[in-house]
């Protein structure tokens, strides 16, 4: 006997917190406006805005950009309200990342990794996604920045793949 109601499969939408800093010398108003512009690209990605934090510092922790009792208190508040994601406003080290990671128990992201996950939903060509991926690559070797992964000449596939195994 077949079920005559629809099948009705709902699109999972990631829920984010967005996470500012503001420094010695920064204008309050200009922070909120760039948190304003993260929600927004966070929404170009499919991504559902929950809430804000914002840290007033001399000096970002070098270990998690912020300091230990916002860490609890946004903590505290992914776990109340479930969220999926923290976007960061400034961009974060490699160690940064994986600290904070560790410490909340969701996935991170800094306003450049928000975007280059942007670029990949919306990648159509194999020359968009080679681009993708060199940029991605780019990306992880930061710490190397002499190093160059890929060329800035066109690439197809195949030659990206014969460089990496380089």
């Amino acid at each position: 006997m077949l079920n005559s109601e629809p099948i009705i499969i709902k699109k999972y939408v990631e829920k984010a917190i967005f996470i500012g800093v503001l420094k010695q010398g920064d204008d309050e108003a200009q922070v909120n406006e760039y948190l304003d512009e993260l929600e927004f690209l966070a929404e170009t990605a499919g991504v559902e805005g929950r809430g804000r934090f914002v840290q007033k510092v001399d000096k970002a922790d070098p270990r998690t950009y912020i300091r230990s009792g916002k860490l609890d208190e946004i903590k505290q508040f992914i776990e109340s309200n479930e969220i999926d994601v923290a976007i960061f406003d400034d961009e974060l080290s490699p160690t940064q990342l994986r600290n904070i990671e560790r410490e909340l128990n969701i996935k991170i992201l800094d306003r450049t990794n928000l975007i280059l996950d942007i670029f990949a939903q919306r990648a159509k060509t194999a020359y968009a996604k080679t681009q993708e991926l060199c940029n991605t690559l780019q990306l992880f070797s930061r710490p190397q920045n002499d190093i160059q992964i890929c060329s800035s000449r066109p690439m197809n596939p195949m030659e990206l793949l014969n460089d990496i195994r380089k």
